[in-house]
């Protein structure tokens, strides 16, 4: 039903409007905990925006108070606050809570996984050949049932920049007693390469990537990198292969959502799936925005791909991660049988559209 329900509301919104300005509806207010601070765009743009559209389709009826980590203080804690009821929505990314649940790595990305189109094409259309594998929301509703939480797509940032290196990466030694800040799957991928992996506070990143307490660290694109200032101190920024299309997450109480109208939970998934869209057009275009700025103020920045057999040593290693997972959890293992199934198919198509046509541009260009 909750499907359905969120493919009609798509499609519903004129019919959605009207309802709202003819029922006398009495006002609804709500909170959202964001993991990121008020300030920090893209990441805290799609709940801002979606708490914006939902007030003006229900004519100031529906209000949603968006709250960032410096208000709440728990930046981690938004699934418990939201499961808790002490907010009725968060807003966070899924693979923050693989220590309650590694299934929820599965709706923000993995290493060597999906772009952002071909994630977003799994979460809502996959099944639309009604071949009966399930698609990736019916996934994240499996598996956030037992949070009593619903989770929806909160907004992307693309294929994320393998990081900032003082040095160069030519061969899979040179990673062994590398320090690193990169957190999730890929840590443990670079874990098992011999990389020593550390959580360092974001407040603390360049201090340390500048004095030498750390090696290289990854972010995630120079949309937000250049905030951070990282390219003054490290000169080596690598290409993308931990996180090809991350995606945040919007929570919703369930004790909360089934005591809403009809009406407001259409203009809630609307405005949730409008501002989730519209992060990834944002994040994009920060990114070409601060690379230009980036290359020109900085022109020794030595943009740079890992070698092949770097590359095929973290695929490996991801594979073991991957599959010591599978071997343990019997949904990880049917959920990433699913998405290699849609991969393959998507990629197909990715390779035939996007790249090759990137290519022959490339090529008759000059360039």
């Amino acid at each position: 039903m909750l499907k359905k329900l969120t493919k009609l509301a798509f499609v519903g919104l004129a019919g959605s409007m009207l309802l709202a300005s003819s029922l006398q509806a009495k006002t609804v207010r709500w909170k959202l905990a964001m993991t990121w601070p008020s300030t920090l765009t893209p990441l805290a743009s799609p709940p801002i925006k979606m708490a914006e559209m939902v007030k003006k389709m229900s004519k100031g009826k529906f209000i949603i108070k968006v709250e960032g980590k410096e208000k709440h203080k728990a930046p981690l804690g938004i699934l418990d606050m939201v499961k808790g009821g002490q907010y009725q929505m968060g807003h966070s990314g899924s693979y923050y809570w693989k220590g309650k649940d590694i299934n929820t790595v599965w709706f923000t990305t993995i290493p060597f996984g999906m772009t952002a189109a071909e994630q977003y094409a799994w979460f809502y259309y996959a099944d639309e050949n009604h071949d009966g594998k399930p698609d990736g929301m019916e996934y994240m509703k499996k598996v956030y049932d037992k949070f009593r939480v619903l989770s929806f797509p909160g907004g992307n940032t693309g294929v994320q920049m393998g990081g900032w290196f003082r040095k160069p990466i030519n061969s899979v030694a040179d990673l062994k007693g590398l320090k690193m800040r990169i957190p999730g799957l890929a840590g443990e991928v670079m874990a098992k390469l011999g990389v020593k992996v550390t959580n360092i506070p974001a407040g603390e990143l360049y201090t340390s990537l500048d004095r030498g307490v750390i090696d290289a660290l990854e972010w995630v694109g120079p949309g937000m990198d250049i905030k951070m200032g990282f390219h003054k101190v490290a000169p080596y920024y690598y290409t993308g292969w931990h996180e090809p299309a991350s995606e945040m997450q919007f929570l919703i109480n369930k004790r909360a959502w089934k005591k809403l109208p009809d009406n407001y939970k259409e203009m809630l998934i609307v405005a949730m799936r409008a501002s989730a869209a519209d992060m990834y057009y944002e994040n994009f275009a920060m990114s070409a925005n601060a690379w230009a700025k980036m290359k020109t103020d900085y022109p020794n920045i030595k943009v740079k791909t890992f070698p092949k057999p770097v590359l095929k040593a973290m695929y490996n290693a991801t594979q073991e991660v991957l599959q010591g997972y599978a071997n343990k959890n019997k949904l990880f293992a049917e959920i990433w049988a699913n998405q290699k199934s849609w991969m393959k198919k998507a990629r197909a198509w990715t390779m035939m559209s996007e790249y090759y046509y990137l290519k022959a541009s490339k090529e008759v260009e000059g360039k």
